[in-house]
């Protein structure tokens, strides 16, 4: 059996061998709705014969994904106990879960290392619909580094063609877009997903003729229409060298030119960005052998607090495709969810129940005024 995940340390011990060939680092962001699990699970299936991709689901409160996932963030985090000990609403629970995944990021930097020496040429990240985690948040920036400095990584923004056909909607999916390519410094490609419901073209018109989108723009009379519309002529430059695709995640089309401008973007890695990570790389192991050697615990009030969880491989012959798993959280037996379940589903009854008879009372009101006002008129009739 291979050296155990839990042996290794935070230094990152494959850092100095340098930046490999394979696996390439495909990581699919994109707004909540956009598509990204069903496009996620389509390019598996695309490349499954030739790329062998790993899979890795970063979403920590999905309820199921439709593909089969090596590395699960949810079995590392529990999502609602992050919710209940940190006092979070659904937002803040996810950032705080990467945060913590993000803690264990050289052991997980291992586990895609190891993952191409068994033959898997891509590894497709599926992340959450909570964009602000690849904005501002520092997971993020530490996912992104983390990876480009020791494997090949792109960039795929998956857009929903159909809820941009709004120019001021469009204009702020291209400016998440264009906040995003700037903070990674990675190759960047606009996948234009659902075209089987509306087809992309008018979004290729948008970014390459300024005229046709402001002629758009015309239609449009609210206040924000204003900004958008500066805002059409600062990204100029960013459509100049922007990558796009159009797919459908559902249907499968586009998907064989998407593999090809995959390709391409890899090819851009290797010749304009490599040489900028390589550099980080040798910033980071002068910094690792100068500076302090990390602690495993952080004393706070003189008590010990472990960073993370410990991490493993599974047990050999157990069949298990989960590569990342956390002993010390095994998600909640089916048993409580189910009682959960009952208990909300108890909470909406009843909230129903309070509702309809709040409906009710008000319109037994409304109709003893009227009964009475046309008592009233009757009786004032000689």
């Amino acid at each position: 059996m291979a050296e155990g995940v839990e042996s290794i340390k935070l230094e990152a011990l494959s850092l100095s061998e340098g930046i490999r060939e394979s696996p390439v680092c495909i990581l699919v962001l994109g707004m909540a709705g956009s598509g990204k699990t069903t496009f996620t699970q389509k390019l598996i299936q695309h490349a499954q014969e030739k790329f062998n991709p790993y899979v890795v689901n970063l979403d920590p409160a999905c309820r199921e994904v439709p593909y089969a996932a090596h590395v699960d963030i949810r079995d590392t985090v529990n999502y609602r106990e992050v919710m209940k000990q940190y006092q979070l609403g659904p937002n803040g629970g996810i950032v705080t879960a990467l945060n913590m995944f993000t803690t264990k990021m050289a052991q997980f930097a291992e586990l895609v290392r190891r993952a191409g020496e068994r033959g898997h040429k891509w590894c497709v990240i599926d992340t959450p619909g909570q964009i602000e985690v690849f904005t501002w948040s520092a997971s993020g920036s530490i996912i992104t580094e983390g990876l480009a400095t020791m494997f090949p990584t792109i960039v795929i923004y998956v857009m929903d063609v159909e809820r941009s056909a709004c120019p001021t909607t469009f204009m702020s999916n291209m400016l998440y877009a264009c906040s995003i390519l700037y903070k990674t410094r990675l190759p960047f490609l606009v996948a234009l997903n659902k075209i089987d419901l509306k087809d992309c073209g008018f979004v290729m018109d948008w970014m390459t003729d300024f005229e046709v989108f402001q002629e758009a723009q015309e239609e449009e009379h609210s206040f924000v229409s204003n900004l958008t519309r500066t805002m059409s002529l600062t990204l100029d430059t960013f459509y100049e060298n922007l990558r796009t695709c159009g797919v459908s995640a559902k249907t499968g089309v586009g998907f064989a030119q998407l593999l090809a401008k995959i390709l391409e973007s890899v090819d851009e890695y290797e010749t304009d960005f490599k040489p900028v990570y390589e550099k980080k790389r040798q910033e980071r192991l002068a910094q690792s052998a100068t500076g302090p050697k990390p602690v495993d615990h952080v004393e706070e009030d003189g008590v010990a607090v472990p960073l993370g969880l410990s991490l493993q491989d599974p047990p050999p012959l157990t069949g298990n495709s989960i590569f990342l798993m956390a002993p010390s959280l095994v998600p909640q037996s089916a048993e409580n969810e189910d009682e959960e379940e009952m208990e909300e589903d108890a909470k909406g009854t009843a909230e129903d129940q309070n509702f309809h008879s709040f409906v009710q009372n008000h319109l037994t009101a409304q109709q003893s005024k009227r009964d009475k006002l046309q008592q009233e008129q009757e009786q004032a009739q000689p």
